[in-house]
Order: structure tokens, then sequence, then C-alpha cells
């Protein structure tokens, strides 16, 4: 349940990325267009879910939490340069910062409210 949950609110981070992304630059609302954005960093995603065997602490900041942020993001570039969409450089430091904060984020979050304090991994 842990890994599902975990999956979930990761799956969620990646497209309120996207969403944002595209609402700024005005882009279209459509479906395919969403999408379009979206699959290589939910494929990037699942590669750092399968790289860093997250569904054993799918909570843990290290090395759940960064290794999944820096996969998504590196694996997400690579499929957008593949692809023939953009990596520009400040595209890159955008997708990086925000979905540091997401991924990291919410871990940080729930460990700093389980434990009371400051996370201590």
């Amino acid at each position: 349940m842990r890994s599902s949950l975990a999956g979930l609110v990761d799956v969620c981070c990646v497209l309120v990325f996207v969403a944002i992304g595209r609402a700024s630059h005005g882009e279209a609302a459509g479906l395919a267009g969403f999408a379009g954005t979206a699959w290589p960093f939910l494929c990037g995603l699942a590669a750092g879910w399968g790289a860093w065997r997250v569904w054993r602490r799918p909570e843990a900041l290290v090395p759940t939490g960064v290794g999944v942020w820096v996969t998504t993001v590196a694996v997400g570039m690579v499929l957008r340069v593949l692809s023939g969409q953009g990596t520009a450089t400040a595209f890159v430091i955008v997708a990086s910062v925000f979905l540091g904060l997401a991924l990291v984020g919410w871990r940080l979050l729930r460990t700093v409210a389980v434990r009371g304090g400051a996370p201590a991994e």
C-alpha cells in the first residue's frame, strides 16, 4: 500500500509539473499535447523506480527521493532529445528544480511529519 501511494504521489508530481509548464507557456490544453510533454518524464520516473527499487523504502529521502528525482530528470531529458523535443538550458533548470522540490519535497515533509522533527536520513 505504501508503494502504491508513493507511486501515485510521484506521478502526480510529474503531471503537475507538466500542467503548470504547459499553462505558463499558453500551450493547448489538449490531451495529446499534454501526453506528449508528460511521457518522457513518466518514463524517467518509472526508470527511477526500477533503478532505485523504490518499493522497498518509498518514502526515504536518500537514496530513494534523490535517486528518483535525478533519474526522472535525466531520462526525461534524454527522451525529449531523442523524440525531437526541446531541452533548452532554462527548461532543464526549471524541470530539475521543480521536480526536485516535488519528488524529494513530499518525502521530506512526510519524514518531518512522522518523526515530529528534523529528518535523520
